[in-house]
């Protein structure tokens, strides 16, 4: 299993940032143009369509066609845990249908006086087993580029 770790503070409150980050216009917001990403289905934990807050058990269906090349890649994903706590949050996706074997997001945050620290985790498994492997290490540079969008997004968003 591979990972990948982002941090940011983003001078703003955790409230703001929680808030902003719950909501599927967040996710909208921090994902680079670059992506063309297209939100296709979003259902609550209780079957309802485009809850306000992404609670656990929340189904995220979209696509993306980065740098617009290529078929656009389908991906569903599913809130599998969030909890709110005195001074920090997080929730994390997981992956059920996608380009990868194995995808975990887990999102945090954490209060840092009237600031926030953002870090993104992400535990993951290239497709095509040996070969993914082998290619593991140049997949960091597609994350870094999309980390670092979405967090210089989420700043210019929130700051």
């Amino acid at each position: 299993m591979q990972t990948y770790d982002r941090e940011t503070t983003v001078d703003a409150p955790l409230e703001e940032v929680w808030a902003f980050n719950s909501r599927i216009a967040g996710l909208e917001a921090v994902t680079p143009d670059w992506m063309h990403l297209r939100v296709e289905r979003v259902i609550g934990p209780d079957g309802d369509p485009d809850p306000t807050v992404l609670e656990s058990g929340s189904e995220v269906a979209l696509s993306m066609r980065p740098f617009g090349v290529g078929p656009r890649q389908h991906w569903t994903s599913v809130i599998t845990a969030r909890e709110r706590e005195d001074g920090s949050a997080y929730f994390r996706d997981e992956m059920v249908h996608g380009p990868f074997d194995h995808w975990e997001h887990t999102h945090s945050f954490f209060a840092d006086g009237d600031r926030t620290r953002l870090r993104d985790h992400v535990a993951y498994e290239l497709p095509v087993g040996g070969l993914g492997d082998a290619i593991a290490p140049l997949s960091w540079l597609g994350f870094e580029a999309m980390f670092r969008a979405r967090h210089r997004l989420a700043k210019a968003r929130l700051e």
